[in-house]
């Protein structure tokens, strides 16, 4: 009798046969409020669908959507959602919606054949098509643990178009908002009550799939999940939006790189860094400077790593570009509230820049050629089990300056650089997989036509993942970081020079990951870093060159660190971090280490004598720990608070007397007399999603304390000094401020609002010092910039254009001005004022850009787009620095602009 009642439940719903070729149409409007039986008459009205159901089985059902070009399988999901309610939509665009039973039109093959139902529910949900988010899939057996209400749900993550394990696609129980990333093989395991559920997967680029389940036992729920290149519209919450509101850590933000490929960029070139300069509490001292400052913290107080390398210098031709090929990286998170125990080593956050690797089913690739830079990447497959991604990207900006004006000072300069990737990932069996990924870069300049500039960047490592069992994994990374920069003057042969500096670190690392159940993660490892560090030397270049050899004395020292950490789900609203480092360092020889008179400032003449240490002796060491803590209260489905306390150390310094980083910044390690940097931060927020989760709400307040940071004597000298201790002076900073962030990500209008009130300020401490800035009082660091506004928005005119406008504001950084002249002993002097007692005219920029998608078919030989746009739109002369310089006699002041005009741009991207 069933199988009959099946057969003519088929017969009804294939009446009608007739080819379709039309797409599916869309929903849009608001519903709210509304009666079920009133929305089915305006979508019938609006549409070709039609609806069959009974009266009374939807006379309580109430629509409350607002919606825009949506699905309708994606609307019913919402609607019936926590209901009885099932439906099913056939090739006629006629809708069942039937209450307890559900219908089936197209049956699997052997269907008749299954004399459990079990088997069927268990089955591959690929192999029933569209009809696999409808179905009710029973998993385990009740027996088995009768006396626990909960259930452990399992699984891996495939994608449909390769058949790939699926890293970062996250799954998410939605009633209860429980949700897990899958790792590295795709793999997911989520803690469950009992009873029915419907569990939604998204991938990263933003596609989702649904699972309707009968949760009864320990069971496995494996699922394909598209990742389709199209932008799709759905009405579900997005993952995004969830995390937002249900991760534990706080100020942590993610940018995409599809994000960052919409925003208008200088010149044309795809940047990451300033896709993070439009996140609340980021801000930069300079136009043409990549190097950035967070919540009030130094450039060099920024931990960035490309996957598990240090990046000492992130920059291109001083500034104006970033260090990272976009086509080379899958996404990038900056930590800069509560910044996770198992990393360490910087003061004011952590910039993970996550590469990208190969894909397995074919070989493809992506590039761009720009007016002024071009860049290529190739990956694919090497075998079955190895993949690969290599890139680079170059310039050949010189006719550009070649078109400059006969009397500008750039007229006639080089410049050139580029950068290489390789990443390589090889899976010997499903517990153990490799990865390598390199990254060289390098840079020179010629602004005089005397002296060239260079600086490289170079970083290898290889990782060892292991996957010991379900509950834990390990990592285990050997590396290598180098940075250098060197000068070549020729203004005159006699005195030509070379000049240059070096760091280098050799690194370890084991991060082991226990799930010891849904309610623990457990994290703990060790780190290890050996530097070695030259901070300067000056030779003779040429054979007439009558320059004085002279080498800075090398640094070497160690620095270890061991950590533990637990994130502990206490029930469904309330969970906490907490875990604490410890890190020791030790200056090593060999090395000669000035004396001084104890008690009294270290200068020249309270030098007493030296103290020599042999190679590897121990000169000086510092150790102590470093704590993390962070809570999350749910308030309900759409709101949390959130709190974080965390304290840093950081063993190695940036010796500049610029506010920006620039290639010719040396390092110095930890010594004797310059002290670990430590510091400290208390941060509270309140997030909050709106709009039916297509608005996101945030708002933070932090406070920071800074000790052992390095200010500088007046007219100190950082360029071979070899008792660097008498120019600098040991300073501690606060800094305290409110972030606010609005952003819409759903829509065709999306965009954000960030605007940060903040202040960094620094004071000479109480230490004997020579000199004591501003009299040992609080006063404005280069960076404090107390308003900081930004305003990204991005409306999608069609699905193959798209526009983007970005508008910045910040409050000009202080600087230190001449206020007076006077005669002294015969001649003219000036008097400045206080350090940082007045600031630059404020900064503020427009930008505009038009993106050009290709079609959007799947099977093409490539896909193309184009970037043009405008920086700089309104032509503002926004400056970067003011200095004063005699001129017949008299001081005259001058503004240094970088962009003082619009900058057109167009940029061609394509991958196959």
């Amino acid at each position: 009798m069933k199988k009959i009642l099946l057969v003519l439940i088929i017969l009804l719903g294939v009446g009608e046969v007739y080819s379709q070729t039309d797409p599916a149409p869309k929903i849009s409007g608001m519903y709210m409020g509304m009666p079920f039986s009133r929305f089915v008459n305006r979508v019938e009205q609006e549409t070709s669908y039609r609806f069959s159901y009974k009266e009374s089985d939807v006379q309580d059902i109430q629509v409350n959507l607002q919606v825009n070009d949506a699905p309708l399988r994606a609307i019913l999901d919402e609607i019936f959602e926590g209901t009885s309610l099932t439906y099913l939509i056939d090739k006629q665009r006629k809708v069942w919606i039937t209450k307890g039973a559900r219908l089936v039109l197209d049956l699997p093959e052997g269907y008749f054949d299954i004399q459990d139902r079990q088997e069927l529910n268990n089955a591959q949900g690929d192999s029933l098509g569209v009809f696999a988010k409808n179905i009710l899939y029973t998993i385990g057996n009740e027996s088995d643990n009768p006396n626990s209400k909960t259930a452990t749900l399992s699984g891996t993550i495939y994608s449909v178009e390769n058949g790939e394990p699926m890293t970062g696609a996250i799954v998410l129980e939605k009633v209860g908002y429980r949700q897990v990333a899958t790792d590295a093989q795709g793999r997911y395991k989520l803690t469950l009550n009992k009873g029915r559920h419907t569990i939604y997967v998204q991938n990263i680029g933003g596609f989702q799939e649904q699972r309707l389940i009968d949760l009864r036992g320990d069971g496995v729920l494996d699922m394909k999940i598209e990742e389709t290149m199209l932008s799709l519209d759905e009405v579900v919450v997005s993952s995004g939006a969830l995390s937002h509101i249900n991760q534990l850590d706080m100020g942590v933000q993610s940018i995409s790189i599809a994000d960052v490929k919409r925003l208008p960029a200088a010149l044309g070139e795809v940047d990451i860094l300033r896709g993070v300069l439009t996140m609340p509490g980021v801000n930069t001292v300079g136009e043409a400077s990549v190097g950035f400052n967070v919540r009030g913290g130094t450039a060099d107080q920024n931990l960035i790593l490309y996957d598990n390398s240090t990046v000492f210098n992130p920059s291109h031709v001083f500034g104006f570009f970033s260090a990272f090929n976009a086509d080379m990286v899958s996404g990038v998170e900056l930590y800069k509230g509560s910044v996770p125990v198992n990393y360490g080593g910087r003061l004011s956050s952590v910039l993970q820049v996550d590469p990208k690797f190969g894909r397995s089913d074919k070989i493809g690739g992506s590039g761009g050629i720009g007016i002024l830079t071009s860049r290529l990447s190739l990956e694919g497959p090497i075998g079955e089990k190895t993949t690969f991604i290599v890139g680079g990207r170059t310039t050949y900006s010189n006719w550009a300056l070649e078109l400059l004006d006969e009397e500008a000072d750039l007229k006639g300069s080089e410049v050139a650089f580029y950068d290489f990737n390789l990443n390589v990932q090889h899976q010997l069996n499903e517990k153990n997989i490799l990865e390598f990924t390199g990254y060289l870069s390098n840079d020179d300049f010629q602004f005089d036509l005397d002296t060239t500039y260079s600086y490289q960047n170079k970083n290898f490592a290889l990782s060892w993942k292991h996957y010991f069992n379900d509950q834990m994994e390990g990592k285990f990374v050997l590396g290598t970081d180098s940075y250098s920069f060197g000068i070549i003057g020729q203004d005159n042969p006699l005195n030509s020079y070379d000049f240059g500096f070096e760091v280098n670190q050799l690194h370890a690392r084991a991060d082991f990951e226990y799930r010891k159940n849904d309610r623990h993660i457990i994290k703990f490892g060790a780190h290890a870093i050996q530097y070695k560090l030259d901070p300067g030397y000056i030779k003779p270049y040429g054979a007439e060159s009558i320059v004085i050899e002279e080498d800075i004395q090398r640094e070497q020292a160690r620095e270890i660190s061991i950590y533990a950490g637990d994130e502990f789900t206490i029930n469904d609203d309330f969970s906490v971090s907490y875990g604490a480092r410890y890190m020791l360092y030790q200056m090593l020889g060999p090395a000669t280490v000035a004396q001084y008179v104890p008690n009294e400032p270290i200068t020249g003449e309270n030098m007493i004598g030296e103290e020599n240490y042999d190679k590897g002796k121990v000169v000086k060491t510092y150790h102590g720990p470093e704590f993390r803590l962070a809570a999350r209260y749910t308030l309900n489905t759409q709101s949390s608070l959130k709190f974080s306390i965390n304290t840093m150390r950081q063993n190695i310094h940036l010796l500049s007397n610029t506010s920006a980083i620039s290639p010719t910044d040396s390092w110095k390690l930890s010594d004797p007399y310059i002290k670990p940097q430590n510091g400290g931060q208390a941060s509270l927020g309140y997030y909050r999603n709106m709009a039916q989760n297509t608005v996101e709400f945030s708002t933070e307040v932090y406070y920071r304390y800074m000790g052992n940071m390095l200010d500088y004597r007046s007219g100190a000298s950082l360029v071979l000094n070899d008792q660097i201790e008498q120019d600098v002076l040991n300073s501690n900073g606060k800094a305290y401020g409110v972030e606010l962030l609005l952003k819409k990500n759903k829509g065709l209008l999306q965009g954000s609002i960030a605007y940060t009130f903040s202040r960094s300020l620094l004071q000479t401490s109480e230490e004997p010092s020579i000199e004591k800035i501003n009299n040992g009082e609080f006063y404005p660091s280069n960076y404090d910039q107390p308003h900081h506004f930004v305003l990204t928005t991005n409306y999608e005119l069609s699905k193959r254009v798209n526009t983007s406008l970005n508008v910045n504001y910040s409050t000009g950084r202080p600087v230190t001005l001449p206020i007076s002249k006077f005669d002294y002993a015969g001649s003219e002097r000036v008097y400045f004022s206080e350090r940082n007692a007045y600031r630059i005219p404020d900064y503020f920029r427009v930008d505009l850009s038009v993106n050009l998608e290709g079609s959007h078919k799947v099977k093409k030989l490539a896909h193309s787009s184009w970037s043009l746009g405008v920086y700089n739109l309104l032509g503002r002369s926004n400056p970067y620095s003011v200095y004063y310089t005699p001129v017949e006699g008299v001081l005259r002041g001058y503004q240094l602009s970088i962009f003082a005009q619009p900058i057109p741009f167009i940029t061609y991207n394509f991958r196959f």
